[in-house]
C-alpha cells in the first residue's frame, strides 16, 4: 500500500512540473507571436464587449472571401 501511495506522490509531482512547462511554453508562444506581429491578441480582448451580430468580426475568414471571389468569377 505504501508502494502505491509513494508512485502516487512521484506520478503527482512530475504531472505537475510537466504542466507547468506546458504552461510557461504555451505563454512564451503568445508572447513570441505577438511581438513578431503575426497575431494582435488585443483584438480578441474586445470579444467580450463586441459580442453583438452586428458587430465586425475580429478577423476576416480568409477561406470564405476566396470561396466568394470564385463564385463571382463563374458567374
Amino acid at each position: 500500500m505504501e508502494a502505491i501511495r509513494e508512485w502516487q506522490a512521484y506520478a503527482y509531482f512530475f504531472f505537475t512540473v510537466f504542466l507547468v512547462v506546458m504552461l510557461y511554453g504555451y505563454i512564451l508562444h503568445l508572447y513570441r507571436a505577438e511581438k513578431k506581429g503575426t497575431r494582435d491578441y488585443e483584438k480578441y480582448g474586445k470579444l467580450a464587449l463586441d459580442d453583438e451580430l452586428t458587430d465586425a468580426p475580429v478577423e476576416v475568414n480568409e477561406t470564405r472571401e476566396n470561396e466568394k471571389n470564385e463564385n463571382k468569377e463563374q458567374s
